[in-house]
């Protein structure tokens, strides 16, 4: 549907607008007025005055000098007569308005002057291009339904002209900037969005003029008057196979796009699609503020009322929607999310009239559904499903506060927890007990049969359920149950429903179920807004806080808000006390009084904790923050925070075509990205492997090749084992990624320009080429030409290793030795989880809390490897991975590992993530697999530009180079050329200190967030004025007093020993041998023991006076 037009040509220089001819048919000078014609004039004048010959009116053409065009413009058949003109034809039988441009006097001119009319054309072309913005724009629809209104018209008061609204019910009415402002005071150059509801006719036509409303806070507002009439109840009551409930479902998804939204949340084991409907005022996305509900059905696949109940309740809603007030508040205050099968395979099989059979029930690899979730008392052994893997997924990515799974077999609410500690029946408290009584009791008090508490007495005689409720264990053990799964693992409250004691009850027999549950499913739906609600913000700039916890006195359940910062905590009415608390941020308790209907609000602010100096503190300038720093720290909290890196994965999307390369074609793709992108790419070889194949590095950044310190450096890494391609090739595809939306997305352009990105697609190309696709655990191909696994060949001590390097290991060691790298991530196969440092069996490992976090934020980014079901039969790993995460050696302990290196020797955090279970699966899998780890390898991206980072430099403003940096009393990275380091760190407060030769040691504490980029900090080091940990002063006067001290000593031995000599004479003298005259000799010489007067027994004394010589006596 086209809204503006010009249809350029040649031969003179004006622009001219309809009409083109008139009834006369004259041939010049009679001026055909449209009933746009002050509209299109202005559109004529708008394209003259931006070309430099146009807008003179003289277009000098050779062929016609002496024709001019008052302003450059003129109605068309004025000039003259055109019947059948294409201009004409888009106005009277389009929403189109067109124009005709003349360009020039030349028709074909030569090519030398295409510059020139470039320049002549390029500001009016971009100038016309804009007013299609001009006039009013919206959408007409349906009040009662909501959908749109194709074909509807749009008059304008005053203008006999009037438009339609396309098939989505939208329209652009282009008007002239004076009839905007009396229509609603809005300025000139921007459409007034206005958008229209209308009601059928049910008696008689109405005179009255239907009042445009809009959700946009520009526009005018409208509330339509809603229906005193009964609701519109379902029609149509029977079973729905799988085709059958899929077109119900496209069916109301098509009718009512304003309110609801289909979409699938994953697939069965034969591949149906497991649909979920959302039903809200915007369906597609989460509303701060707006509470998430969800009902899901079938979960066992021969309980078939709840999936009849969810279909039925989704044409209640849509229907009523606009004309009861209780759906249409409902609708437009909460998130209804319901899925009518989780076991549609089951379904399948299962029959009509089963009672109390088994038929059905369980998944197509005849596994129970609601025995198959990780459970906190019992082990469950058996694989983790397609069904329950998808929902789990499903549950972690939306903030559901509330939820019922429907099933069948007796009439009852079963509420947590399902199972106890000794598998016994027995009550199982949850620190929520009351109110998940309450929440019960809302359901089963609607349904008289079902709070009665007698259900089935033909079937069950003895059952009794006081109330209708029951505590789950204390009826029977579950083990692996979903709801205990939502309340233990996520924000939602979960209850189980059974709704009848028929479990496939006859077609006949349904219409009495909706009429026995529809109360209650409505007034459960209502439950999710009681209790506490708010909003945790920053209280310095207001941004939201995602995951702090909100933690209620003496309830041992925490919950934790949404990405939105929004929180629901349900509670039974009564005073509580609250703490909202967040990494990084002072805890806040507050006071919350429940009513005993509607939710009360409670927003907390919270305060950061700032870095306070610890002991010997920087001595130099406060840290200072230019206006591109608080920009850049704005942009990576946005894509922190929220759907900030989900908008980001849809908004560059890129076209790919998957395929295996082997090492000439890789080769030949690097060189494509240089080629292409040769101002953000840089490629060198690193070295060659054993069969002289190279080891490429590819750079990207804006200035790829140039050393730039002060940004930070990730390293990308895949190949390691050739039979596991598939990081490969993510690897290609996420370099072709960045490099295509460089310049085009803004996102990806920053990231580019801050950081220093280096990509080694494959470091074992030679075992690349052995290995063959399909293979999910063949060993070929693993190693390199010489048989050496290079994942154990890392070692950085020479007395650790036995065999020289490889050559491929070599080339990588350099690499990593090379330093300032922050953050590396390695791409392997067999598995599907995160692992980090370290490989070899250390106790304990350092800096654990920070290399864990990293493995948890690409794992946290995958929609299946936070989950922790491996699903990995062909290597054992068979039970559940708490996160996804697991420290390296838990999986596999070995030396020389190429993560323990970079720790260890490059200092430098490395992470290791398995992509797949299969080592080598079918090419088709490569989409598939890029499209689950795009969104992870981006958020590598963001968190590489937190931690903490800084320059040290001395008094005189010089960069230290070398200064060791010390985090926590362990981890030590190095400054760099410029004196920068960055390291990263888990959330948290952390200590720092800073150690050079010849200064003194500085040591800060700082907080690092999970959501900010790393502010900068300064370390100006005095010199250092400790000598042994004494100070200067102090140990340079004792040197001095010491020094002289023994200089006076030596003068007096020596002047003593000069006197003494002088009455020596050459030659031995033997000492006397009586005891009397040892006695005197001691007093004169003043001798410390008998030891030192026997090492004198033989002196030679060749100047002495005696005359008696040892030789005279012979």
């Amino acid at each position: 549907m086209f809204v503006l037009s010009g249809n350029l040509h040649g031969g003179t220089v004006v622009a001219s607008y309809p009409f083109d001819d008139s009834a006369t048919h004259e041939s010049r000078g009679h001026y055909s007025r449209s009933d746009d014609d002050s509209l299109f004039r202005y559109l004529a004048r708008v394209y003259a005055q931006n070309h430099p010959t146009m807008k003179t009116g003289q277009p000098n053409c050779p062929d016609t000098p002496e024709e001019t065009f008052k302003d450059g413009i003129t109605n068309g058949a004025q000039w003259y007569d055109v019947p059948g003109g294409m201009q004409d034809y888009n106005y009277l039988h389009g929403n189109c308005l067109e124009i005709t441009m003349e360009l020039s006097c030349c028709k074909y001119p030569r090519a030398s002057e295409l510059q020139k009319e470039w320049d002549l054309n390029r500001e009016s072309l971009l100038a016309y291009v804009e007013k299609v913005h001009i006039g009013v724009r919206g959408y007409v629809r349906e009040a009662i339904n909501g959908t749109a209104l194709p074909d509807a018209s749009i008059v304008v008061a005053g203008i006999k002209h009037d438009l339609t609204t396309g098939q989505y019910g939208d329209y652009y009415r282009l008007l002239l900037p004076v009839v905007i402002i009396t229509i609603n005071s809005m300025l000139e150059g921007k459409a007034t969005e206005l958008n229209f509801t209308l009601a059928p006719v049910v008696s008689k036509p109405s005179d009255n003029v239907t009042v445009p409303s809009s959700p946009m806070p520009s526009a005018t507002t409208a509330t339509t008057p809603l229906s005193s009439t009964q609701p519109i109840q379902p029609q149509e009551f029977r079973h729905h196979n799988y085709a059958d409930m899929e077109l119900f479902l496209r069916r109301y998804d098509s009718e009512f796009p304003s309110i609801a939204h289909l979409h699938s949340v994953g697939r069965s084991v034969e591949g149906r699609e497991l649909y979920v409907m959302a039903i809200s005022d915007n369906p597609a996305e989460h509303e701060q503020g707006e509470p998430e509900f969800k009902y899901v059905a079938n979960m066992h696949g021969n309980e078939v009322v709840g999936r009849e109940l969810m279909l039925n309740l989704i044409e209640y809603l849509c229907r009523n929607y606009g004309t009861d007030p209780e759906v249409t508040w409902l609708v437009n205050n909460t998130r209804i999310h319901i899925m009518p099968s989780m076991n549609p395979d089951g379904y399948e099989v299962a029959k009509e009239g089963d009672v109390k059979g088994y038929k059905g029930r369980n998944n197509s690899n005849n596994f129970d559904l609601n025995r198959n979730f990780p459970d906190q008392f019992a082990t469950i052994t058996e694989p983790r499903q397609p069904e329950t893997m998808a929902v789990m997924n499903w549950l972690r990515s939306i903030p559901f506060v509330l939820s019922a799974n429907l099933h069948g077999g007796s009439l009852v609410v079963n509420y947590p927890y399902d199972d106890d500690k000794e598998g016994i029946t027995q009550y199982s408290q949850s620190p929520d007990d009351k109110i998940f009584q309450q929440l019960a009791r809302a359901y089963s008090q609607e349904n008289p049969l079902m709070h009665n508490g007698h259900p089935c007495e033909d079937l069950y005689p003895d059952e009794y359920f006081q109330d209708g409720i029951t505590n789950g264990a204390n009826w029977y053990n579950v083990p692996g149950g979903m709801q205990d799964w939502n309340y233990l693992n996520t924000n939602c409250f979960e209850v189980t429903i059974e709704l009848g004691c028929v479990k496939y009850p006859l077609a006949k027999d349904l219409p009495k179920y909706w009429e026995q549950n529809q109360r209650a499913l409505l007034q459960f739906i209502h439950q999710v807004h009681t209790g506490v609600k708010g909003i945790v913000t920053d209280i310095k700039d207001g941004t939201v806080i995602p995951n702090a916890t909100i933690s209620v006195d003496k309830i041992e359940h925490n919950i934790t808000t949404a990405q939105t910062g929004d929180y629901w905590r349900l509670l039974v009415p009564g005073t509580y006390i609250l703490t909202a608390s967040a990494r990084g941020y002072t805890p806040v308790k507050l006071y919350a009084t429940v009513p005993k209907e509607g939710v009360e609000v409670v927003n907390f602010k919270l305060t950061r904790i700032h870095s306070e100096p610890k002991g010997q503190s920087p001595k130099g300038p406060p840290a200072t923050q230019d206006p591109s720093e608080e920009e850049f720290q704005s942009f990576i909290k946005d894509l922190s925070l929220g759907t900030g890196l989900d908008e980001l994965v849809r908004s560059t999307a890129t076209e790919s075509s998957f395929r295996y390369r082997r090492y000439i074609e890789l080769a030949k793709s690097l060189r494509g990205l240089t080629l292409n992108f040769p101002k953000i790419t840089s490629l060198r070889s690193l070295g060659q492997s054993v069969e002289f194949r190279t080891i490429w590095a590819l750079e990207i950044s804006n200035n790829p090749g140039e050393p730039e310190p002060s940004e930070p450096k990730i390293r990308f890494v895949a190949g390691i084992h050739g039979n596991a391609p598939v990081g490969t090739e993510l690897l290609l595809e996420f370099a072709t990624f960045l490099c295509i939306n460089y310049g085009k997305s803004p996102a990806i352009t920053r990231l580019i320009n801050e950081t220093r990105i280096i990509i080694l697609p494959s470091i074992n190309p030679d075992g690349r080429e052995l290995a063959k696709e399909k293979q999910c655990t063949s060993m070929v191909g693993m190693t390199n030409a010489h048989g050496k696994d290079l994942d154990t060949d890392f070692f950085g001590n020479a007395s650790q290793r036995v065999v020289e390097a490889q050559p491929e290991t070599r080339a990588v060691m350099d690499l990593i030795l090379e330093r300032g790298f922050t953050l590396s991530v390695a791409l392997d196969g067999g598995s599907l989880l995160a692992t980090y440092p370290y490989d070899k069996p250390v106790q304990p490992v350092e800096n654990e809390g920070t290399l864990k976090y990293l493995a948890n934020v690409y794992a946290s980014n995958h929609p299946k490897m936070h989950l922790g079901d491996t699903g990995c039969p062909n290597n054992g790993q068979m039970g559940n991975i708490p996160d996804g995460v697991l420290r390296a050696a838990e999986r596999q302990s070995h030396m020389g590992s190429m993560k323990d290196f970079s720790v260890d020797f490059g200092h430098c955090p490395e992470i290791t993530v398995y992509t797949g279970c299969c080592l080598f699966p079918p090419v088709e899998q490569l989409a598939t697999l890029w499209a689950e780890n795009k969104k992870a390898l981006l958020s590598m991206l963001v968190e590489v530009h937190k931690g903490v980072r800084g320059v040290v430099r001395d008094k005189s403003g010089k960069p230290i180079v070398g200064a060791m940096i010390v985090l926590n009393g362990g981890v030590r990275v190095f400054t760099t050329k410029g004196g920068y380091f960055h390291a990263l760190l888990a959330p948290g407060n952390h200590n720092i200190e800073a150690v050079a030769d010849g200064y003194q040691q500085q040591r800060q504490e700082v907080v690092v967030s999970s959501y900010e980029a790393a502010s900068s900090i300064v370390i100006e080091f005095d010199m250092d004025n400790s000598i042994f940990g004494l100070p200067r002063e102090f140990v340079v006067a004792t040197a001095a007093a010491s020094m002289t001290a023994l200089v006076v000593t030596a003068c007096i031995i020596w002047c003593v020993c000069s006197a003494k000599s002088n009455r020596q004479k050459d030659g031995f003298h033997r000492l006397r041998q009586h005891r009397d005259d040892y006695e005197d000799e001691i007093r004169l010489t003043s001798m410390g023991s008998k030891k030192s007067l026997l090492a004198h027994e033989f002196q030679d004394e060749s100047e002495s006076d005696e005359e008696t010589l040892y030789a005279n006596k012979l």
